[in-house]
């Protein structure tokens, strides 16, 4: 029997191509047209897992303390007391280094809680009760030292009477009749503290299933990865991974470190100083040290404003005090515990930080500069893969002044050979 269509299998995979197009178009509308619903359903997803998120994030920090108790204190010790290798050792060592890890997790916090909190609030408390002589101070100091530019002194004085009359009028006109605003604002503050709190101690005991069996979750995770993408891929995504990790984790300890250091650093120096809030300033200065590039700048405003409100003179002096420590900071403490380079120079740091700014607020600030990393190395990684599959120079220094490649010995000539050249053969012309 004859048969009257032919199948042609280029026309079957046109098809197949078109429709695939279409469809992946059809898609990418609605998920543009129903973005903002997306934002909203994925936004409350991660509220709903925001325990399990907590989680991670304890696991992830504690992990690594986690595992220097179980290989360098706990293990050996068990064996060490059992006189030989049982099989319940491992468990047990595992346990007591995960109970350890967790007790020291919540001292820390526990520490932070009951030892700055009550002191933050009580400098806060004396801010606000004295905040009225303060300005009255301000004003006499500003007046005594435009004695005699009467024309300035009247200005700043007329400024703030109109500063006095402003805040008395916004609390009047608008503090005032939004007090109801403002107790519901109370309430819910108090509800996500709450929440906050429930996602801590739900964050905690996640933790201590991932700690406690993190080795089988990590071997099931490697086997689906394998199982997947094969073994070339999965080396590859492996090795990502670790790079990955090693970034984040050294960028995130070295910072707590350093922050921590600076703090403490600048508590020393403002007790002996006699500052006026000097723990309150030391930790708004070793918080925002966190955040690289911007914190100091962030940190230093405040910190001094609060200092000129007292006494304007220790201002100067915590100023002048901020810019040398910052400077120790970024020449000499930085460098020696997160390395000498993050790998990336200083205009791709303030990028990456004004970009996770933008996008994602404080976190985007705290996280951007090693998401930036990770993302820079990978392309550099790229990039040099596909000059070396094409037989290009990959060094990035063979393309400073480079004139262009030699196409048959693919060779970079740079600017200064071409007029080495040219300076030879016209030394072999012969003058005319």
């Amino acid at each position: 029997m004859r048969r009257l269509f032919n199948w042609d299998k280029k026309y079957l995979y046109w098809g197949v191509t078109a429709f695939c197009v279409i469809a992946c178009s059809i898609l990418f509308y609605m998920a543009l047209a129903y973005l903002p619903k997306l934002g909203t359903a994925f936004g409350k997803l991660a509220r709903i897992l925001s325990p399990f998120i907590w989680g991670l994030v304890i696991t992830y920090l504690l992990s690594p303390l986690n595992k220097v108790l179980y290989k360098n204190v706990f293990f050996p010790l068990t064996v060490k007391l059992s006189g030989r290798k049982k099989a319940g050792m491992p468990r047990l060592a595992k346990g007591l280094s995960v109970l350890l890890s967790l007790i020291v997790f919540i001292a820390v916090i526990t520490a932070l809680v009951y030892l700055i909190i009550p002191q933050l609030y009580a400098s806060i408390e004396t801010i606000v009760n004295n905040s009225s002589s303060y300005i009255t101070q301000i004003s006499e100091w500003s007046q005594g030292m435009l004695a005699n530019y009467p024309e300035v002194r009247d200005f700043i004085t007329e400024k703030f009477e109109e500063l006095n009359t402003n805040i008395f009028a916004w609390i009047r006109d608008t503090i005032l009749p939004r007090f109801g605003s403002f107790v519901t604002n109370v309430t819910a503050g108090v509800y996500y503290f709450v929440r906050g709190i429930y996602n801590l101690v739900i964050g905690i005991i996640v933790s201590v299933y991932l700690l406690g069996n993190g080795e089988s979750a990590m071997a099931r995770a490697k086997r689906l990865c394998y199982c997947v993408f094969g073994m070339e891929k999965a080396e590859k995504l492996r090795d990502a991974i670790r790079f990955t990790d090693k970034t984040f984790m050294g960028f995130i300890n070295g910072k707590l470190l350093d922050s921590a250091i600076i703090g403490l650093i600048c508590y020393i120096v403002c007790a002996i100083l006699n500052m006026p809030y000097a723990l309150l300033v030391s930790v708004i200065v070793g918080v925002t040290n966190v955040i690289p590039f911007f914190g100091p700048l962030i940190g230093a405003i405040p910190s001094a404003f609060i200092i000129l409100l007292v006494d304007p003179l220790k201002c100067l002096i915590f100023v002048i005090f901020v810019v040398i420590l910052q400077q120790v900071d970024g020449n000499i403490i930085g460098p020696k515990i997160l390395g000498s380079s993050i790998g990336i120079n200083g205009f791709w740091v303030m990028f990456s930080i004004i970009l996770g700014a933008g996008l994602v607020g404080f976190w985007g600030m705290l996280l951007g500069v090693p998401v930036f990393v990770v993302i820079y190395t990978g392309v550099i990684m790229l990039v040099e893969k596909r000059l070396a599959k094409r037989g290009l120079p990959v060094d990035a220094e063979d393309y400073v002044e480079l004139d262009h490649i030699d196409p048959v010995s693919r060779r970079p000539v740079k600017h200064a050979e071409l007029e080495d050249e040219d300076e030879t053969e016209e030394k072999k012309t012969p003058a005319e």
